[in-house]
């Protein structure tokens, strides 16, 4: 089952407060293990929950009060810019036992913290709760600022790959259609970004896709950027089926 869970269905369905529920959508998937529900919460921002984990990705208090979120197992942290290493929210989801898997330049930033910290280097694997995690490059190599340097620089940032019984899922974080990226093989559900000048253009991620071929493919973490003209790129291409969820 792959399914869209209208939103009125949200607070009996999870455990986020009657507020905090309206803002959301959900999409849940078998496994061979069990569903796994991903919530959209926006921008790089989306909780995971799993064989009752929940696994908080790049958490950020402009889109939520993360009080009102249950306490995270797992955090995966992608890289240190402020929307996705942003203590306001990312404090109120962690306990001593919460797993924190981040980047080293994350892990310099991050000061004392609660939960247990894991860095992955780009190309680095570990098992965390049971769930395989793969760290892959993030980094741009086309879009620069003003004096050069890329937004996003190769080697400080990491996108995962996170396996949930069987279900392989890809969180690209800020990058572009990088060798790495393209050279992936078996994706289930990838989420490539899509905002703009500091990640990708939809043409970019239609490159990608096309490339390692994911069954689902989100846009996420896409700001003012057009989506539709995402679905233009992919349309007639069988087998990766594109969704559009509040990401931006």
């Amino acid at each position: 089952m792959n399914a869209r869970i209208p939103l009125f269905l949200l607070f009996a369905m999870s455990g986020l407060s009657a507020s905090a529920k309206d803002a959301f959508e959900i999409d849940r998937f078998d496994t061979k293990a069990g569903e796994l529900a991903i919530t959209f919460i926006g921008h790089g921002s989306l909780m995971l929950e799993f064989g009752g984990k929940v696994i908080q990705v790049d958490p950020f208090s402009n889109l939520a009060d993360y009080s009102q979120f249950p306490k995270a197992d797992l955090v995966l942290i992608t890289h240190e810019h402020g929307d996705h290493l942003d203590r306001k929210a990312l404090d109120p989801v962690l306990t001593p036992d919460t797993q924190l898997v981040v980047t080293e330049t994350v892990a310099k930033n991050l000061g004392a913290v609660a939960g247990k910290v894991t860095i992955l280097h780009n190309g680095e694997s570990a098992t965390l709760l049971g769930l395989p995690i793969e760290a892959v490059p993030a980094y741009n190599i086309v879009h620069v600022r003003d004096n050069g340097q890329a937004f996003h620089p190769k080697g400080s940032g990491n996108g995962y790959i996170v396996t949930f019984g069987g279900k392989r899922v890809y969180i690209a974080a800020d990058t572009e259609n990088t060798p790495e990226m393209k050279g992936l093989r078996d994706i289930d559900i990838a989420f490539l970004p899509m905002n703009l000048p500091y990640t990708m253009t939809p043409e970019m991620v239609a490159d990608a896709a096309k490339a390692f071929r994911p069954k689902i493919l989100y846009p996420y973490h896409y700001g003012d950027t057009d989506t539709s003209r995402l679905i233009e790129l992919m349309r007639g291409e069988k087998g990766i089926e594109v969704r559009i969820r509040k990401m931006s």
